[in-house]
């Protein structure tokens, strides 16, 4: 029904931004919500998926129609939900994970939450030679800005945004729990550079 919203970007949480246009707030769930950071109170278009099912109305957004197009491929594969295809599309490595569906690399794909062996061999089966048209390039963002919201967490309020976003997208408490360990709370990065570099130590 929906295929993008533009307005203004009015909430950002760990797991979805709310866009309001005319006076409506939408409330889009998202892969890596701070990728929104420099354009919190300003106006973003989003591109966006409508999930309706019998108990829930769900809308996803996305910064690119390439990412958009890739989670519509995710959710078709038998076992991957849209909230498995949200983790998928918050690693920065899309290139790696293209690669590891045509290298039949079940093993790196098993590295994403709710991704069983099982899930990661119908992943390859199913999207092997169908990834070719996807530009990877489209996907990064920047990681530069501060989120300007809500009240200060103790010791790192960006830091801690990141792990409940790690959480959100379904990682593992044990899992976040390591890779924050390798993290440094009190250095001067946004909640979007932090999930960026926790992502990249998990997968």
């Amino acid at each position: 029904m929906y295929e993008y919203i533009t307005g203004k970007i009015s909430f950002i949480y760990p797991s979805y931004v709310v866009v309001e246009t005319n006076g409506i707030g939408y409330k889009l769930l998202m892969a890596n919500p701070f990728r929104y950071t420099e354009q919190w109170h300003k106006e973003a278009t989003v591109y966006v998926y409508q999930d309706v099912r019998q108990d829930a109305i769900l809308l996803f957004g996305f910064q690119t129609i390439q990412e958009k197009q890739l989670f519509l491929k995710l959710i078709n594969v038998s076992g991957i939900g849209p909230k498995s295809a949200l983790a998928i599309l918050a690693n920065d490595n899309h290139q790696g994970f293209i690669q590891a569906v045509e290298n039949n690399d079940t093993t790196f794909l098993m590295k994403f939450p709710g991704v069983g062996k099982k899930t990661a061999s119908q992943i390859v089966l199913d999207l092997k030679g169908k990834l070719s048209d996807f530009d990877v390039s489209d996907y990064t963002g920047s990681t530069d800005g501060v989120t300007g919201q809500g009240d200060l967490l103790s010791p790192n309020h960006h830091f801690n945004e990141a792990m409940e976003a790690l959480l959100a997208l379904g990682y593992a408490k044990r899992d976040i729990e390591r890779v924050k360990k390798q993290l440094d709370p009190s250095a001067e990065m946004t909640t979007d550079a932090y999930i960026r570099e926790a992502l990249s130590k998990l997968i």
